[in-house]
Order: C-alpha cells, then structure tokens, then sequence
C-alpha cells in the first residue's frame, strides 16, 4: 500500500498519535547530536575505544538498573505526565556534558548521558505501552513501522546534521540543542489529548512495587510466546554491543580514507546506520503482513544484522563498509520492530508498561555488557577482530531462537 495512503494518511487523520510521533522524532534527534559530540571527544581527548564505548554503555546500562521500577510507574501513573516530568528533568541533565572540557571531567559527560538513559527507561516503556491506546486496532501495525522507522530516521537526521554542527559550530552547540529537543517534546506531548492508557489511573487498584512486579513476572513466565518475544531482542543485544565500535571505525579506520574529520566520519557510519533502522521497518512490513510470521522473521534479521557486520569487519574499504552498515541495520531495525510489534499483541494494557521495562531491560543489559567487552577487546586485537567475533556470537542466537521457537508461532495467521 502506498505510503501516502497509508502512513501518512494515519498522520493526517490522527491528531493526537501525530503530536506523540514527532514529539518522539525530536527527542531523539537531539539524543544522536550529543552521541557524535561525545564520541568525537572521548576519542580525542583519550583515544580509548574501551572510553568511547562507555559513551554507549552510560546511555544503556542505567535503563536495565531502574527499569522495574520504571515499569510499574507507566502501568500506575498517568503516561503522558510522566513522560512529560521525565522530558524536563532530561532537558536539564544534557547540559551537564558542557563541563567536560578536559580528561579529568569526562566523568560528568558520563553522568549527563547517565541521567539521560534513566530518563528513558520511564520515558520509552511508558511509550510503547500507549501507542495501542492511541490508534485503531487496523493502525496498530503501521503504527509501529512508524515508530521504528523513527528512530532510524532520528539517528540519520540526527547524526548527519550533529556531524555536521560539531564539526562547524563546536561540540557545544550540539549539546544545547540535545537538551532543547527534550523541551520540544514536552511542547508537543501537552497538545495530546486522547488518554494513553484503557482506563484512569485512579480506577486501577494500587500496588506495592514487589506485587506489581511479580505479577507482570508471573504472566510472562506463563507464557512461551512472551518470553520468547522478550528474549529475541535480548539476546539478539548481546551482540549489539559491536555498534559501540562505530566510533572507532569512524574516526581510526574510515576518516582519513573518506577525507572526512573524526566527527565527520563517525557521524557517517551512524547517518548509514540510521538510513538502514528507517528502512528495515518498512520492508519488513512489506514483505510479511502482522500475524506470527512476523514473529517468525524475527531470527533472519538478527542473521542480517550480523552479516553486515560481519562485512564491515573485512575492512573493504570506506564506500563499501557504508554499505556493509546500512545491511546490517536493515536487519536490526526490522526486528526491533517486529519483536515490540509481537509484545503489544501479546501483552494487556494493564501490565504493558512493566513487560516494556524487562524487554528494554534485557536489552541494555545485552548492549552495555557487550558494549564493555567490545572496548575492552578492542583495544588489544583491533576493531575489526572484535566485529567479526560478536557477529558470529550475532548468528549463533539467531539459529538458538530460531529452532527454540519455531513451533510457538502459527503460520497461517495473517
């Protein structure tokens, strides 16, 4: 179906899932901006993949630390209001990088990045739990594809004009601009108003953290396709700590050949790596229509993620490994989607925040800790060593998920 009579046409025909939509495309831009700075610092402040890649584990591991917690406020409080309270208190925390002026103040881009990721964890499941509430039944669907084209679209836009701020206007800049994204946001959630949650939230009986938790726990656990769904994207994260070495690939290997600065040249590689996280969704969706097949696809993306970089780690060259990069995160963008697309089928209103907060929390889990071992080993073996060894660690669980769940998913659901 044409994208204008589908995908757009659900814009221009819902208000309300528009305002949500592009109050998540600013936040996110403006979070790309601050990662290409930062990297592009950390690099040239200490020249330590092992410190570039705690750039991306400050912006992941914090999300896994809170995220029970965070769960059970999305299912109890108002979403919208939260997701607003968070956008203000993450607005603030993103200036904190423009203290770090030299290798001795690095610790507070850390913490800025820090702050922010635990921001997301409220912010994101409390999100993807309203997005049902917020579209018609038929919409869902495309709705989705939307979404997780968005953050693909985010980091492409974002990255390639943050590249190009950094590189022009100072790191700085960048940095202001990230924290003026979250006040976009807020601008934009506050003109929402259809409800985004089934029922207010003072109709839905009141629980202790501990019962909250054991019963969102407890319904998974029951059920196959649940925790199925949950670990594909988890385990596909423990591989996905190799994108972390984009920074390295960027500004070591792939600058100089491209003519580009270091700023320049990791902002490429995220540009392409976006363009491939926007396409991903749409062509998944293309090819297989909701229903459990979609579920199925699921384990031939995370292979298609690992190919590509599998590829990158041959180092063939700057052109080439772009397009190595955009493969890869075809793969990567197409199960993001489809694996939150199976939960939000899956998953009650009423217990969908705290099942978001585990999906998200397994999978910064996964990226932090592969994210760690991929600096740690790359500063001994090199770069491309340590993307050829977690892509292998990429197909294996995909061939794991796939002969584990095969038999979950009925294939004549459309």
């Amino acid at each position: 179906m044409p994208i204008g009579g589908s995908y757009l046409g659900l814009l221009r025909r819902n208000r309300d899932f528009a305002l949500f939509f592009f109050a998540v495309v600013i936040s996110l831009i403006g979070d790309w901006f601050l990662v290409v700075a930062l990297l592009d610092l950390v690099l040239e402040l200490t020249g330590k993949a092992s410190l570039a890649t705690l750039v991306v584990v400050a912006f992941n591991l914090p999300v896994f630390l809170v995220s029970p917690w965070a769960g059970a406020q999305a299912d109890r409080l108002d979403r919208r209001r939260l997701m607003i309270t968070v956008d203000v208190c993450r607005a603030l925390a993103a200036l904190l990088p423009l203290l770090a002026t030299t290798p001795s103040r690095l610790w507070l881009a850390y913490l800025g990045m820090a702050l922010i990721s635990l921001g997301s964890a409220y912010f994101d499941p409390a999100a993807d739990a309203a997005v049902p509430n917020l579209v018609a039944k038929e919409d869902l669907g495309r709705a989705n594809a939307l979404l997780g084209s968005a953050w693909g679209t985010t980091m492409a836009a974002g990255s390639a004009i943050g590249g190009l701020v950094t590189t022009h206007f100072g790191r700085n800049t960048s940095i202001v601009i990230n924290s003026l994204s979250f006040l976009g946001s807020v601008g934009l959630l506050l003109l929402v108003k259809r409800r985004f949650s089934e029922e207010s939230t003072a109709a839905r009986p009141k629980q202790a953290f501990v019962a909250a938790t054991r019963e969102a726990l407890d319904y998974a656990r029951a059920r196959p396709r649940i925790i199925a769904l949950l670990l594909g994207k988890g385990g596909y994260c423990l591989a996905a700590g190799i994108v972390a070495l984009l920074g390295v690939f960027g500004r070591e290997h792939f600058a100089q050949s491209s003519g580009l600065s270091g700023a320049g040249g990791i902002s490429a590689l995220f540009v392409v790596r976006g363009v491939g996280a926007v396409l991903g969704p749409f062509l998944l969706r293309g090819l297989v229509r909701d229903g459990d097949r979609m579920n199925l696809a699921i384990a031939p993306c995370i292979a298609l993620f690992a190919m590509g970089y599998l590829l990158l780690s041959l180092n063939l060259g700057y052109a080439v490994s772009l397009a190595c990069v955009l493969i890869g995160h075809i793969g990567g963008g197409a199960e993001w989607m489809a694996s939150t697309y199976g939960l939000q089928r899956e998953v009650p209103d009423e217990l969908r925040g705290r099942i978001f907060a585990v999906d998200y929390g397994l999978a910064t889990l996964g990226i932090s800790l592969s994210s760690l071992v991929a600096g740690a080993l790359a500063d001994t073996y090199g770069a491309p060593r340590v993307a050829f060894l977690m892509s292998m660690v990429s197909v294996a669980w995909a061939l794991i998920w796939l002969v584990w769940t095969y038999r979950l998913w009925d294939l004549k659901s459309r």
